[in-house]
């Protein structure tokens, strides 16, 4: 019983910290405090054992590459995530090419994607698909506000405090969250069939995954998106956001909708499906290297 006070008050404790310092980077410039954060995160970042295991996974990703590549592919990744940890308190802040006069908070858009948007309004709702890419959590912000109703799964902190913080600050910009678990695909289904798109990232590993080819090698990844797709015959559509060089300013694409691999009865193939799905994202991540998530064991 003491144990479990001790750690509902430690509980407490971390989120009210963390909504302190969101609080406080929220009244700071973006830019400034983004700039701050990608200089401290590419000193400290070489010194923890995550940035061993980034180096592991680009030398194998892209055997052609120098030591000296990759050591600099590794300091933009660590360079991307301060900066990422520092906007999320400025979320709101951004809006999309489109909805207003461009500013520079501006996320300008590719001519395709709003081709995309044009065919979702016509379309049933899409299963779309995001990558840990720049800052991930903006290509959740995408559709809600050109009026797409959407929900995006995501992977609740598991200190709960800081778990609610996270939803009070999502919520309101991405529409219904849906929590990863035993029961996400029957509300993600639930939702799509009720014609609410549903977005979700699918590059991490997932032990009970299928297998596909990533960067040359076999890894497991998430089947939820092509299960859903098989289920609903909902569309399949790509969503990526691109960090620009001045590193504070974006670019985002949707693409598709990608057009599943079927089986000789018609029906959506997962693992096909998953496997251009993931031909995709590796597209992506050969643009953009640095830019992506390496410090996580993608192979295993």
């Amino acid at each position: 019983m003491a144990a479990r006070r001790s750690k509902i008050l430690l509980d407490a404790a971390i989120g009210w910290s963390a909504i302190g310092a969101l609080n406080a980077i929220k009244r700071m410039d973006r830019r400034r405090t983004a700039n701050l954060a990608g200089a401290v995160m590419r000193k400290l970042g070489p010194l923890r054992k995550e940035h061993r295991l980034g180096r592991e996974n680009l030398r194998a990703a892209f055997p052609e590459k120098s030591d000296a590549e990759i050591e600099q592919i590794l300091a933009g990744v660590w360079d991307n995530l301060g900066r990422v940890a520092a906007e999320f308190a400025h979320l709101d802040e951004l809006q999309f090419e489109g909805l207003g006069p461009l500013t520079p908070d501006t996320v300008r858009l590719s001519p395709g994607t709003h081709e995309c948007y044009q065919r979702l309004r016509n379309s049933a709702p899409a299963i779309v698909f995001a990558s840990h890419l720049a800052n991930w959590e903006i290509s959740a912000l995408a559709t809600k506000p050109f009026g797409f109703k959407s929900a995006v799964l995501y992977r609740r902190p598991n200190v709960a405090a800081v778990g609610e913080v996270v939803t009070r600050l999502r919520e309101p910009l991405m529409g219904e969250l849906v929590r990863t678990g035993l029961d996400a695909p029957v509300k993600l289904a639930r939702l799509l069939q009720s014609g609410i798109g549903v977005g979700m990232l699918v590059d991490q590993y997932f032990s009970k995954g299928v297998e596909v080819t990533f960067f040359g090698r076999p890894c497991l990844t998430n089947p939820l998106a092509a299960l859903l797709a098989r289920q609903t015959e909902c569309p399949i559509y790509g969503m990526r956001v691109v960090r620009l060089p001045d590193g504070n300013s974006f670019w985002g694409e949707m693409i598709g909708p990608i057009e599943p691999v079927r089986d000789a009865g018609g029906r959506i193939d997962v693992k096909g499906t998953m496997q251009a799905i993931t031909a995709v994202i590796e597209g992506w991540v050969r643009e953009h290297p640095e830019q992506w998530l390496w410090l996580h064991r993608r192979w295993r």
